[in-house]
């Protein structure tokens, strides 16, 4: 078992049922502070990096930097690195992140839920990021997606969840009121 109790919570709480992750972002995120979200919005949205969701002083290394994996090996999932622990810094609050879509639950044609993630095959072609560097994002309105790990910017608001799915182990939510294309 890994070593925090932040890591422990998220090892024993695995669940693929797309039901069971909706009721837990939504409780994680309805239990954050309402004054926050509005006075986010009356000054517009926080935008973050990836790097703002690690610890203080750490740095990002990307897993595909690691190089190439076996899909014969060991489930993707099981290779995911320990995060080292979360930001409350934005809890609450309205931001903006850009990243990729790894698509988790559709509602017709478009996505509700999905895994935000930092690179291209994260998740799914290469071993999971640590979970501070992966936000499951849900949204009331459906989003027509292009596909697998379309790059967009999602904005709304966000907090710290502990959330397991069959992919990975997530350390934030983010409940999103608007999700754009990513214009380069």
């Amino acid at each position: 078992m890994r070593g925090n109790k932040y890591e422990q919570s998220l090892k024993t709480r695995r669940s693929g049922n797309p039901d069971t992750v909706r009721r837990m972002l939504l409780g994680g995120i309805a239990s954050l502070p309402l004054w926050a979200a509005r006075g986010a919005y009356a000054t517009g949205a926080v935008k973050l990096t990836w790097s703002d969701l690690l610890p203080e002083g750490e740095r990002i290394m990307p897993d595909i930097l690691q190089g190439l994996i076996d899909h014969d090996d060991a489930p993707l999932f099981s290779q995911q690195p320990a995060s080292s622990g979360v930001r409350t810094d934005w809890n609450g609050q309205i931001v903006e992140l850009a990243g990729y879509i790894v698509p988790i639950d559709y509602k017709g044609t478009g996505v509700v839920a999905f895994i935000l993630v930092p690179y291209v095959g994260a998740c799914v072609h290469v071993p999971p990021p640590p979970a501070n560097q992966l936000v499951m994002v849900t949204t009331a309105e459906p989003y027509e997606s292009k596909g697998l790990f379309e790059a967009v910017t999602v904005t709304g608001m966000f907090g710290v969840s502990s959330v397991s799915t069959q992919l990975a182990d997530i350390g934030y939510a983010l409940s999103a009121d608007k999700i754009e294309r990513f214009k380069y």
